[in-house]
This record gives structure tokens, C-alpha cells and sequence, in this order.
């Protein structure tokens, strides 16, 4: 049984992820002792399929129902099949999935029961990471942030950088790594960015049938609609001031602003969408970031990276340029927030997700050893 102060024990801990773009779970091992990163391990992706994805897909923006717990029984035995792959594991961080996200309304639910993927897998599990923080007045997103500090200093920065992620979502991490640990004060700011992949994956499966837009192909066909991009960024969540989060579907006028468009126009101006947002977010920052590093699927898109490159006042490369995962990047994060709850450690600060006090949100599950 893990103990809470145990620091300086390292951990060999499996973290899982299924995101916004609902492609499937991410699985990845990491060596932490919730401080510095030892070691990355092993990793493995299992995709859902099309009925598992359609199931997950019609619960979302539910908060309880049929729906949600057939999408919870889906998510739970994808992450069995998945996350019996892996030995030798201490700990393990499950994410769950995300359903729907208002934290300033009706708070942030996540499927997914920890209790049983603790008995299938004989391990302790960590889940329920965002509920604490959206009780203390936090966004309970993003979370990832203070993985990503440890991520910058096992790179061995020096300057400030910033992390993005272009999964369903788009969120960024700035980071300056001169500060001791994530949660000093002006060592990190995080917030969403706005949508990332999740529109435009949804507008190109239900236009062309195809599950995302694969290179960029579609959009690289297209011409961005300036309107409707100038439409699109008057929305008052980019006038907000960070941390702040949103739920996948929050945007729906997206999709109107570009039904009349052709399906090359529309997939080029979805993609200008997010990097617009990106752009506009970066201004939130409070020293430019020497460079930026991307990571989630959107970072494969070319299309939106070249938009990236020549609207961004900094350098843009994937994760990989620094010797890190980007398809695994955040369940390799809830592995690490996992070994940070069992040794009673924040997870989450003000900076990050708006929470009014250093929090570590996550229950811990023990398998029944009797």
C-alpha cells in the first residue's frame, strides 16, 4: 500500500488517457518519485472502435443516464483489455472519460470507475483527478502543466517555453524553469486555448466519412473563409483572462460558420481556427516563450503547423524535437499526477486551473487483498 510523504521513492507507474478526440486510449510507464522524471517505459495505443467511439460520442454533454453508463462500461473495459499488457506496475493513473466539462456551472464528470480497474489490474489506482480542484473554485483543467514542468526540466531548459497541446482541445502550458518546482509562484500559467482537432474531426467524419483529416490533406485543398474566422474569434471566451477551460462541444457555432463552405474551404478555415486561437492565446503569456512545443495528434497536421509557424512569434516543433512522446505525452502526465496524489503532493495551483490554493485532486483505489 502506498504511503503518502514516501518522497524520494521511485514509482513505476502506468498512466492512462482517453481524450477529447476520442480515438482511443493512450497507455504509458513512467519512473517518478512525483518530483523528477527517472525513466520513460513502455507505451501502447488501443483505439476504439467504431461502435465504442459512436457510444462514447452520444454520452457526451451528458451528466447521467443510459448514455453515460454505457459510455462508462466502454471506457472501462477498453482500459482493462489495455492496461493488463503492462507488469511490474506500482501504481497506475486513470484519467477516465471526459462527458462534460463546466466548472462554472455544473462542475466536470469524468467515466470511469477506478474502484474496478483496481480489482481487474491488482494495483492501486488514482482517478477522479479534477473533482477536488473544481471544489475549490478551480477549472479542474488543464492538468497536465506540472508534468510538463518536469518535462522542461528533463530537457534541460533554461528559458521560457511553452507546452501546447492540439488534442480535441487545444491547451497551453507556459513555463519558466528557472523556479524550483511547479507550483512556486510564476513558475507556470496554463489554460485551454480553445478548440483544437474536435471540430474539425467531427465535420470531416460527418462530411466525408473519415475520422480526422489525415496531413492535412482536406484543408490543404481549401481556402480559410475570412469572415467566418473573424466571426469565430470574436467569441468572449478569448477575451477571458486565463487559467480558464472549456468543454469539446462548447464551440458549436463553429460548425455553422462553415456549413455553406465547401468541404476544402470548411476543413481549412476549422484548422484556422485553431491556430488562430493559439495565436490569440499566446498573448497571455507573461514573457514570450523562447520556443514552442507541440504535442497531440494536431502536431502531424502540417497544414495547422505551417499556420502555427509563420503567425507564431517563436519557434514551433513537435515534442519529439526534444526527445519526448507527443501521442503519449499526457497519459505519461497522469501517471506522473498519479505518484504526486499517493505521496500527498499538489497537482494543481492556482496558475494553472484558477483553484483559489495548492490542491491534489485524485482518489486512490487499493484492490481488495483479501
Amino acid at each position: 500500500m502506498l504511503k503518502a510523504g514516501r518522497a524520494g521513492k521511485v514509482f513505476q507507474v502506468l498512466g492512462a488517457m482517453s481524450g477529447t478526440s476520442l480515438d482511443g486510449v493512450d497507455a504509458a510507464v513512467i519512473k517518478t518519485d512525483g518530483v523528477e522524471l527517472h525513466e520513460f517505459g513502455p507505451s501502447k495505443f488501443r483505439a476504439y472502435s467504431t461502435a465504442e467511439q459512436a457510444k462514447i460520442k452520444r454520452a457526451l454533454g451528458q451528466w447521467s443516464g443510459l448514455e453515460a453508463e454505457l459510455a462508462a462500461h466502454t471506457v472501462n473495459d477498453a482500459h482493462i483489455k489495455l492496461l493488463t499488457n503492462f507488469d511490474d506496475i506500482d501504481l497506475v493513473g486513470f484519467h477516465g472519460q471526459t462527458l462534460a466539462h463546466e466548472p462554472r456551472g455544473r462542475g466536470t464528470f469524468q467515466v470511469g470507475d477506478g474502484q474496478a480497474l483496481a480489482e481487474a489490474l491488482r494495483v492501486p489506482v488514482v482517478w477522479d483527478f479534477r473533482s477536488a480542484d473544481v471544489a475549490l473554485g478551480g477549472e479542474g483543467a488543464p492538468l497536465a502543466p506540472f508534468f510538463h514542468f518536469a518535462c522542461a526540466k528533463w530537457i534541460g531548459a533554461k528559458a521560457p517555453l511553452a507546452f501546447l497541446n492540439l488534442g480535441g482541445v487545444g491547451n497551453l502550458t507556459w513555463i519558466d524553469p528557472s523556479k524550483a518546482a511547479p507550483e512556486d509562484c510564476g513558475a507556470l500559467l496554463a489554460f485551454d486555448t480553445g478548440p483544437a482537432n474536435a471540430p474539425l474531426n467531427d465535420f470531416v467524419l460527418q462530411r466525408l466519412g473519415i475520422a480526422f483529416d489525415d496531413g492535412g490533406r482536406v484543408a490543404a485543398q481549401g481556402v480559410v473563409a475570412a469572415g467566418a474566422l473573424e466571426l469565430f474569434l470574436n467569441e468572449a471566451y478569448f477575451n477571458r483572462i486565463p487559467p480558464k477551460s472549456m468543454d469539446r462541444n462548447e464551440f458549436t457555432e463553429m460548425t455553422k460558420l462553415v456549413c455553406e463552405l465547401s468541404d476544402a474551404d470548411a476543413a481549412a478555415t476549422l484548422t484556422a481556427m485553431c491556430a488562430a486561437s493559439v495565436v490569440q492565446g499566446m498573448g497571455y503569456c507573461p514573457v514570450p516563450p523562447e520556443k514552442v512545443l507541440a504535442t497531440g495528434g494536431g502536431r502531424n497536421n502540417p497544414v495547422l503547423m505551417q499556420m502555427l509557424s509563420v503567425s507564431l512569434d517563436c519557434p514551433i516543433a513537435p515534442v519529439e524535437a526534444v526527445g519526448l512522446d507527443g501521442d503519449m505525452l499526457e497519459a505519461q502526465a497522469f501517471a506522473y499526477l498519479a505518484a504526486r496524489v499517493a505521496l500527498g503532493m499538489p497537482t494543481s495551483s492556482p496558475s494553472t486551473t484558477g483553484v483559489s490554493a495548492l490542491v491534489g485532486g485524485g482518489t486512490v483505489s487499493e484492490p481488495n487483498r483479501s
